[in-house]
């Protein structure tokens, strides 16, 4: 669609398009490879990020470049190597936010003035540059869509903060709306009962309990008002109501903490040995605040948590996987987007 005023420009300047609305899928971030200098990149990029690390930087920087990105980059590029996805040379967060974000446009073909991308908060495609884009084919409005189901300002802010940003360089800016948490949404809720539900049915065994395990944050942020604990438990709580399952049945815990400070508690790893030394012999994990599978999922906790758990004493494990782009997965995307898009659409 391009604008009337068009036939008044000089002949040189692009056609001018509007009257799109763009919706944009963010999701953490990944490495282009597995190699050492793709690795420092992309940790250099998160680590700097004054979301991620609220320490001072006088404090940080000498500790991030004089240690941690000379040793880190190599250490987690042979864990991405573990659960790489060879087919496509790239990590598992990008195949499926790629697939989501086409899946959603195919779903959304009823609304023809609506255009579906994604994006990375930590390197590529950037937020900004697929904004640019966004904007450049028309859309003057655009829904951002943090893929976090639980708020945390390391997140689910950062994502924002950095669309922001973007508005900063733009000379006709988009309006901007960002979707909030839905931690407690009832079509989330459900999804994710049916898929422990739908994994556990494929066993020849039956799991003692169950682990709700979400990524951590540092009990600091916490104290500082962040609300992402008290959402997690929430999450937590609602689907052990759908599932009609008592207490003890589904746990929850805390993954992924990194540094010398105190984190949020109980953590899983320490869980799970802790289980196996009293004599749990079957448990299954499931990550609830991942929207896609990734490496704190399928290294973290399909290959490490399950050693140790087996290691100490457990007999059988297994990881109940992430949503992804699932038939579930998709109508809980589906749905957050319809509704946020209300009287947009």
């Amino acid at each position: 669609m391009m604008n009337a005023a068009e036939n008044h420009l000089p002949s040189d300047h692009p056609p001018v398009r509007f009257g799109k609305v763009g919706v944009l899928l963010v999701n953490l971030g990944t490495p282009d490879g597995t190699d050492y200098k793709s690795m420092r990149r992309y940790l250099a990029e998160f680590l700097t990020d004054r979301r991620v690390i609220e320490w001072s930087r006088l404090l940080w920087y000498p500790i991030l470049y004089g240690i941690v990105l000379n040793k880190r980059p190599q250490k987690v590029g042979e864990a991405y190597k573990s659960i790489w996805n060879n087919d496509l040379d790239e990590s598992y967060l990008r195949t499926y936010t790629r697939s989501q974000a086409e899946k959603l446009a195919e779903s959304l073909k009823d609304l023809p003035h609506v255009h579906v991308d994604w994006a990375m908060r930590y390197g590529q495609p950037a937020i900004q540059a697929k904004m640019d884009e966004m904007q450049k084919a028309g859309c003057e409005k655009i829904l951002l869509y943090p893929l976090y189901p639980q708020y945390a300002a390391a997140t689910t802010a950062t994502v924002n903060d950095e669309a922001f940003k973007a508005l900063l360089k733009m000379r006709w800016q988009p309006a901007l709306r960002t979707v909030p948490r839905y931690h407690d949404d009832a079509v989330y809720v459900d999804a994710l009962a049916n898929s422990i539900e739908q994994h556990l049915a494929k066993l020849d065994w039956e799991p003692e309990l169950v682990i709700t395990s979400y990524h951590g944050i540092p009990m600091s942020y916490f104290k500082k008002g962040d609300p992402y604990h008290c959402q997690c438990y929430k999450t937590t709580r609602l689907l052990r109501d759908r599932l009609g399952w008592p207490k003890e049945k589904l746990m929850l815990t805390f993954q992924s903490r990194f540094g010398p400070e105190e984190w949020l508690q109980p953590y899983t790893d320490k869980t799970v040995e802790q289980l196996a030394k009293d004599g749990v012999k079957r448990i299954a994990v499931l990550n609830p605040g991942f929207v896609s599978d990734c490496l704190e999922t399928l290294e973290e906790i399909a290959e490490e948590a399950g050693e140790i758990f087996l290691h100490n004493g457990g007999e059988k494990f297994t990881h109940i996987p992430c949503l992804n782009d699932s038939a579930d997965g998709m109508r809980v995307i589906e749905h957050v987007v319809r509704r946020e898009l209300m009287g947009w659409v």
